[in-house]
């Protein structure tokens, strides 16, 4: 006998659905997720591979059978007879395998209770929220509602409510983590068509953190860092100090932009953008510590300049009688300002007459001392000693770097002991 004739297909208007003008016909719904394919954050989407089964009963299409065993179609049978329009809401792209055949199953028992069944590929949107990227987790849903039928006429519902949705224990994502899949129903509402029965299939994913600490945090961590070693590199050593803080600063330039090209163009901060912007800023201002450094310094050795200018000026006319050797020796710059500190002791009635000096060449020596210092009195050099020590931060450009080496490493410690405290 014809199938066409065992279920009486050609008796029958298989347009209309079952128990037409009758209440709501129950479709019972139950999946299988073999695969999850991939998580793409830049199309905000996902990729499902499942199984689609579903249950409903159609007395037209009853047989009579001896052994009460089912009967078992392919494809081409789905054609002639009424299944659910059952489709994904919010699907971008899907399509049922077709190899080698139409991936279809069509299972029908005497009493007229249908199994339909198809192997479905789906990628569907998924609304993601990057504000803690990549400390994130991501909930995800694929819907599926009927098309035509109004909850008047279809009554969608999962088949044994959460055990409906079972998953393969070999899926695994290479950036996320799958920790959980349910189910749940409601009703959603169109203006024009009215109610349906809207089903989701609800997974949540967490981000594996480890390949972002690889590719984003520790390189920019290291090159933080490596902006610090300028900090014990000498000033004058213009060239190793410019260089070193350029590298770092287009390196953090570099990190900045390979994130940012692999997400999508989001309009709020994510976490990763606080870290390396941060980052980026102590990589900056070390560049601008040694500029500062620089200019201080540079203003230093001309007040320096100025000053030996100045007691040159006013030593030369008294060096009468003095060896010009040893006048010199005063006078080219080979004491510090720190010696000439520690001479402003000598004063002019603290030198003794010269008949009760013995020696020739202490005398030489005392006058050398007596020019360096005649110039500025004793009350001017002790304000200068003030004035020092006041500004002994900004001038003396060692001290610059030495609470730079403090001050840079405990500021970034800091922020990421916040950070990582906020975000983990």
């Amino acid at each position: 006998m014809k199938t066409e004739h065992l279920l009486k297909v050609e008796d029958h208007d298989f347009t209309m659905r079952p128990a037409f003008g009758g209440p709501a016909i129950p479709v019972g719904v139950d999946v299988q997720v073999e695969s999850l394919d991939s998580i793409s954050e830049v199309d905000m989407d996902f990729t499902m591979t499942l199984y689609l089964r579903h249950y409903w009963k159609d007395e037209r299409l009853s047989f009579i059978s001896s052994t009460n065993k089912s009967m078992t179609f392919d494809g081409r049978l789905v054609k002639k007879i009424w299944v659910p329009d059952v489709f994904f809401v919010h699907s971008k792209r899907s399509f049922i395998h077709d190899t080698t055949t139409d991936n279809i199953m069509l299972r029908v028992f005497p009493d007229g209770h249908v199994l339909y069944s198809l192997r479905v590929t789906v990628t569907a949107a998924c609304n993601m929220d990057f504000s803690r990227f990549p400390l994130d987790s991501q909930t995800c849903s694929l819907e599926l509602e009927s098309y035509a039928y109004t909850d008047e006429d279809l009554m969608l519902y999962w088949k044994s409510g959460d055990e409906s949705l079972s998953t393969d224990d070999r899926i695994s994502l290479s950036q996320f983590l799958i920790q959980k899949f349910h189910t749940t129903s409601r009703l959603a509402f169109y203006s024009s068509t009215g109610w349906y029965n809207r089903l989701f299939i609800n997974f949540t994913l967490r981000r594996h953190i480890f390949f972002f600490l690889l590719q984003t945090y520790f390189p920019a961590t290291l090159m933080v860092m490596l902006s610090w070693v300028s900090f014990w590199i000498d000033w004058r050593a213009v060239p190793a100090r410019v260089s070193l803080g350029i590298t770092t600063v287009l390196t953090m330039s570099t990190i900045i932009t390979g994130v940012n090209a692999s997400m999508p163009r989001v309009s709020y901060i994510k976490a990763v953008d606080i870290y390396l912007w941060v980052s980026f800023v102590f990589v900056f201002l070390s560049v601008l510590e040694y500029a500062a450094v620089n200019y201080l310094s540079t203003v230093q050795d001309r007040r320096e300049r100025k000053l030996r200018e100045k007691v040159q000026s006013q030593s030369l006319p008294c060096t009468c009688g003095i060896s010009q050797t040893r006048t010199m020796i005063m006078l080219d710059g080979t004491y510090s300002e720190a010696d000439m500190n520690s001479l402003a002791c000598f004063t002019e009635e603290s030198l003794v007459p010269e008949e009760e000096q013995g020696d020739a060449s202490q005398k030489a020596e005392r006058m050398v001392v007596h020019l360096s210092v005649s110039s500025e009195s004793t009350q001017t050099t002790t304000k200068k000693k003030k004035s020092l020590r006041t500004l002994n931060i900004i001038q003396n450009t060692h001290a610059i770097d030495k609470y730079s080496r403090m001050i840079f490493p405990g500021s970034y410690i800091f922020f990421n002991l916040i950070y990582w405290s906020v975000y983990c």
